[in-house]
């Protein structure tokens, strides 16, 4: 019998135990950290709008008109030329023609002048095809349309070029050193309501 006597005694305390460690609450999980990233740097951008040849081209005419200067991103490295893809994806029809025929303009007169694509031209190549559409500036804006076209694209890749994360980027650590105009100070931020 003592041997039936302690055993009934270490069940209790078996089953007391069990009873304690399942009324007290688990520990939290704490969720594994997964790694993120913006999606614009994870995945190519789409083709929305040029073709093939005009997107070329369109790339080859932005190095040329918009570089990169010092420790400043250009065009390319800012990606320009995909946010106009995107941007004349939506935009209305004529400014979409613009754009199209002034990019087509290019790469006929490339192939003109010296049998290739606008996008396979040398800088000293391409400087003679540019160069007849390049218009004094004026309040108004060229009625030619190819200098118009010129006109306008050096206005928006210059636009998009200093309104990018890579420019915001390389102009906030060239500011550390100077300050003035193009310094961190000088480019619209995102109006928090939380901070006075």
């Amino acid at each position: 019998m003592p041997i039936q006597r302690r055993r009934f005694f270490q069940s209790i305390a078996a089953a007391s135990a069990a009873s304690t460690l399942s009324a007290q609450p688990a520990a939290p999980t704490v969720p594994a950290k997964v790694a993120t990233v913006a999606p614009e740097t994870a995945a190519e951008s789409l083709q929305r709008f040029f073709t093939v040849g005009q997107r070329a081209t369109l790339r080859h005419v932005a190095s040329l008109l918009q570089p990169a200067a010092g420790a400043l991103p250009g065009a390319i490295e800012a990606e320009a030329p995909e946010f106009l893809d995107f941007l004349l994806s939506v935009s209305p029809g004529p400014r979409q023609t613009l754009y199209r025929s002034g990019l087509d303009h290019l790469d006929s007169q490339a192939n003109k002048l010296f049998q290739r694509p606008f996008s396979g031209l040398s800088a000293a190549q391409a400087d003679q095809v540019l160069k007849p559409l390049i218009a004094a500036w004026t309040f108004d804006p060229p009625t030619d349309p190819h200098q118009r076209f010129l006109t306008e694209l050096r206005a928006d890749l210059r636009t998009a070029t200093t309104n990018s994360a890579p420019y915001a980027k390389a102009n906030a650590n060239n500011s550390r050193r100077r300050r003035g105009p193009g310094g961190a100070g000088f480019y619209w931020l995102p109006i928090d309501p939380t901070r006075r």
